[in-house]
């Protein structure tokens, strides 16, 4: 997506969305604040071994289909965000469920925008956006969060 989606291609970088007025970002941020939260899902109803497996699928795909050029950005960013994820969600879980995916999505996001953009492009130029841009993507999932917990099954 990074390379083929945006408003704005750079050549030789990243395609870009704006995520805020005057602040663009990577078009990539658009679809990893959901993974974050897909993630949460699939071990709340499925348990850690499918979370964790999912984390590993996840991270296959992400290397099979990025550009060449991001291909090592992005694999690692992806699995290193999840495992992130995965960490501060599990314990937090029996707290409370939305406090569990918005805590573990934060952090993971965070994660994500430091490794994807430090491998990728050597420079932090982007975070900002990157961290806005996947913080909405949360934002906007925590209703059907909620949704979920009330119309799911019980965890794993």
């Amino acid at each position: 997506m990074i390379g083929h989606v945006g408003l704005v291609c750079l050549p030789q970088g990243p395609c870009l969305v704006p995520v805020a007025p005057g602040l663009m970002a990577p078009s990539g941020v658009l679809i990893i604040g959901f993974a974050l939260v897909l993630r949460d899902m699939v071990q709340r109803c499925l348990g850690t071994g499918w979370g964790l497996g999912a984390v590993l699928a996840g991270s296959v795909a992400s290397v099979a289909l990025a550009d060449p050029h991001v291909v090592l950005a992005s694999g690692l960013a992806f699995l290193l965000s999840e495992l992130t994820d995965f960490a501060v969600y599990t314990p937090l879980q029996r707290r409370g469920l939305v406090l569990a995916v918005v805590a573990s999505s934060l952090a993971g996001l965070v994660v994500d925008s430091v490794v994807f953009l430090s491998v990728a492009f050597g420079s932090l130029d982007f975070l900002a956006g990157q961290v806005i841009g996947k913080a909405w993507a949360v934002a906007i999932s925590v209703p059907l969060v909620r949704l979920a917990r009330r119309l799911g099954p019980q965890p794993a």
